[in-house]
């Protein structure tokens, strides 16, 4: 059997000057991935094979945080960092006004820069990526921190729709929560079946004073996760 763990990454330093950046977690963001940490150590819960990252700065933090409960290193994938569609030249609130003039269903289709990805582009890229993770640790337990959008591509993959499907609902993944996904073969000669165990699990978040307003940004981060 194969297990898929999805985690997300904590809350994030994402808007600095008025543009879009990504600074690595907040405060916040530490403490929601130390209780993470915190909790995956004192409970065993998942024993992997693997850590995979999304290269980018809020992933690799949130990955390089709780490594040492899981005892691996952590390995770098560009392949499962979020959409490419802001490179820090645009302002939330021209983001947004961009989005908002786009017709919903034109929305899938539309570029935000010339040099990124429209959202068909990023699920191909995406669900790609979670095929070739599956077929290279097929049998293992693989722990991959990532972002909302890879979470929401796991659910067209998995379960076999289209991205025009998916607009009908709403996948919005907490910070630092699992996501855990099951392959397995009934019987020998069948197809693989895939179970969502579990979604948005964010136990570890519950009745905690999350607080952090007297702290500062995490010293002991560098912003390089180990290869």
């Amino acid at each position: 059997m194969t297990h898929l763990y999805l985690i997300r990454h904590g809350d994030y330093i994402g808007e600095a000057h008025g543009k879009l950046v990504d600074h690595g977690l907040s405060p916040l963001g530490v403490k929601q991935a130390k209780l993470l940490r915190d909790r995956l150590a004192a409970t065993g819960e998942i024993q992997a094979d693997v850590l995979i990252s999304s290269t980018l700065p809020r992933a690799q933090h949130t990955a390089e945080i709780i490594a040492p409960a899981l005892g691996l290193p952590v390995v770098q994938d560009p392949a499962f960092e979020e959409w490419r569609n802001e490179d820090g030249s645009l302002s939330k609130e021209q983001f947004l006004t961009m989005w908002k003039e786009v017709p919903r269903e034109q929305r899938p289709y539309f570029r935000w820069l010339s040099t990124g990805e429209n959202w068909v582009e990023f699920n191909l890229r995406a669900t790609s990526a979670l095929q070739r993770l599956m077929h290279e640790y097929a049998g293992k337990t693989i722990v991959l921190v990532c972002h909302g959008g890879i979470v929401q591509a796991s659910f067209t993959y998995f379960f076999g729709i289209t991205i025009h499907q998916l607009q009908r609902t709403d996948i919005d993944t907490d910070y630092t929560a699992i996501t855990h996904w099951q392959v397995f073969t009934r019987e020998q000669g069948w197809q693989p079946t895939f179970l969502l165990e579990r979604y948005n699990d964010r136990h570890h978040l519950e009745g905690v004073d999350l607080s952090v307003s007297a702290e500062k940004p995490d010293p002991g981060w560098d912003g390089r996760a180990s290869l």
